[in-house]
C-alpha cells in the first residue's frame, strides 16, 4: 500500500514518519537511523534501501524554500523499494532533510501564488546553509548539519550524489560536477512530456559548459566565475565531497511555477544593454527594501533571529551583484540567459523583503503594512512579467524522479 494518500509538500516530521513505516514494513530491505543533529537539536535522518557497497545518495532539503524534493525522495524511496531492478548492485540511501531547522522556519503548506509562496518564506544565510557553508566558513566552524552531510559521504563513498533542489518561478536544469553522458537527452524528453521548460540559460550556471540543453557542468578551478562578488562559489561546497571517493554530485532543480522565458535560445538583440537595466532594477528595488529596514531597525532592537539576519544577507550580496552585472561581459547572450538574470534580480530583494516582513509582523511593527503591499505588488509583477503558470506537484516530482533514476543508470555505468 501506497505511503502517499495524496501528492502534497511534506514536512519533516511527516518525512520521518513515512521513512520509519517503509522501514518497519521491509526492515530485510530498510533501515531508517539517526546520522547527526542540528544546531537547534533537531535529529537528521537517513533511510537506506539494500545492502550493496555501491551507493547512490539522495539528499532533500538542502535549502528550506525547495520544498519538492521532499515529496521526490518519498516517491523515490517507495519506488526503490518495489522495483528490484533498481536495487541490483546498488543500495539507495535518502537523507530525509538537511536542514531540519531551516525547514521549521519556512511554510510552504500549499501555495496557490507567488504571494502566499514568500509570506512564509524562509532561506538562512549562506553560512547556515547546509550545501554552502564550507564556500563561506573555515572547516572549524562549519555547522553540524554540514559535518553530517559530509560524514555521510565519507561512509557511503557514493558513486553518486543527487541534491533535490527547486526554484520559485522559471525552468528545470541539472548541474553537475562531472559530466554525465547520456542525461541530457531523456531529461529534455522528460521536461517536454510534462510540459516543463528547460531552462536554458540558467544564472546558477552562468558561464558553465553544457552537455545538452539545461545540464550544465561546473567548471574546474582554474576557470573564473561569472559573478565574483557571490560568496558561494559551488566549487567549495559539498557537492565536491564526492569527488575524493571517484563519485560526483548532480543537482537537479524544478520549478513550482513554470515560465517559457527562460527556455529560448535565440539570441538576445542587446544583452549588454539589458544586464545594466537589470542592475539598475536591483538596486532600485533593494533600497526601498532598506528604507524600510533603516526605519524599523530601531524598534526591532535586541533582534537577531535567523529571518533579519537572513533579510540582512539577501541585501548586502545585491551591490555587488550589481557590478558584477555591469562591469563584466555577459556571461551569456541569449533570450533564455536574460531572462533567467531578470528572474534572479527580482527574486533577491523580493525574499529579503518577504523575510522582513515576518519579522515586523511577529512585532507587530507599523511598517509592516507598507512592506505588506511592496511584497504583494512585486510577487503580482513577477508572475505577470513571466506569464507564471503552476506546475502540478505531481509533474515535479515526476521530472525530478525520472532525472535522479537515469541520472543513477549513466553514472554508474560511467564507473564501471
Amino acid at each position: 500500500m501506497s505511503l502517499l494518500p495524496e501528492l502534497r509538500y511534506p514536512s519533516v516530521p511527516e518525512l520521518v514518519a513515512s521513512a520509519r513505516a517503509l522501514a518497519a514494513e521491509e526492515p530485510g530491505l530498510c533501515a531508517l537511523r539517526q546520522v547527526g543533529v542540528s544546531r537547534a537539536g533537531r535529529p537528521l535522518h537517513l533511510l537506506s534501501v539494500g545492502h550493496a557497497r555501491r551507493a547512490v545518495l539522495v539528499v532533500a532539503g538542502a535549502h528550506a524554500n525547495e520544498p519538492t524534493g521532499g515529496s521526490t525522495l518519498r516517491v523515490l524511496a517507495e519506488r526503490v523499494l518495489a522495483e528490484r531492478e533498481l536495487r541490483a548492485g546498488t543500495s539507495w540511501h535518502f537523507l530525509l532533510c538537511a536542514d531540519p531547522d531551516g525547514a521549521s522556519l519556512h511554510v510552504t503548506p500549499a501555495p496557490r501564488s507567488l504571494l502566499d509562496y514568500h509570506l512564509g518564506f524562509y532561506r538562512p544565510t549562506g553560512a547556515e546553509q547546509p550545501e554552502w557553508s564550507p564556500a563561506v566558513l573555515p572547516p572549524d566552524r562549519l555547522p553540524p548539519e554540514t559535518r553530517t552531510l559530509t560524514g555521510v559521504i565519507d561512509e557511503l563513498r557514493p558513486y553518486l550524489q543527487v541534491t533535490l533542489h527547486g526554484t520559485d518561478l522559471g525552468g528545470s536544469w541539472v548541474q553537475l560536477t562531472k559530466d554525465v553522458p547520456g542525461l541530457a537527452e531523456p531529461f529534455a524528453k522528460s521536461a517536454a512530456q510534462l510540459h516543463i521548460p528547460v531552462e536554458a540559460g540558467a544564472s546558477d550556471a552562468a558561464g558553465w559548459p553544457a552537455s545538452g540543453p539545461g545540464v550544465h557542468v561546473m567548471p574546474g578551478p582554474e576557470t573564473g566565475v561569472a559573478y565574483p562578488s557571490m560568496p558561494d562559489d559551488a566549487r567549495h561546497s559539498t557537492w565536491y565531497h564526492t569527488h575524493r571517493y571517484g563519485g560526483l554530485t548532480a543537482v537537479v532543480e524544478v520549478p513550482m511555477w513554470a515560465s517559457d522565458l527562460v527556455d529560448d535560445p535565440a539570441p538576445h538583440p542587446a544583452p549588454t544593454a539589458a544586464m545594466h537595466r537589470l542592475a539598475r532594477r536591483l538596486l532600485q528595488d533593494s533600497r526601498e527594501v532598506e528604507r524600510v529596514l533603516a526605519e524599523a531597525l530601531p524598534r526591532l532592537e535586541g533582534s537577531d533571529g535567523p529571518l533579519l539576519r537572513a533579510s540582512q544577507w539577501a541585501l548586502e550580496l545585491i551591490p555587488g551583484l550589481a557590478r558584477d552585472w555591469t562591469h563584466t561581459p555577459p556571461a551569456g547572450t541569449t533570450m533564455a540567459y536574460v531572462g533567467s538574470v531578470d528572474a534572479f534580480g527580482r527574486r533577491l530583494p523580493l525574499r529579503a523583503a518577504a523575510m522582513l516582513l515576518r519579522v515586523l509582523r511577529e512585532t507587530d511593527d507599523r511598517a509592516a503594512p507598507r512592506l505588506e503591499q511592496l511584497v504583494a505588488s512585486w510577487c503580482e509583477a513577477f508572475a505577470e512579467r513571466f506569464k507564471a503558470r503552476w506546475v502540478p506537484l505531481e509533474h515535479q516530482v515526476e521530472h525530478q524522479s525520472r532525472t535522479v533514476l537515469v541520472a543513477a543508470q549513466q553514472a554508474r555505468e560511467q564507473a564501471v
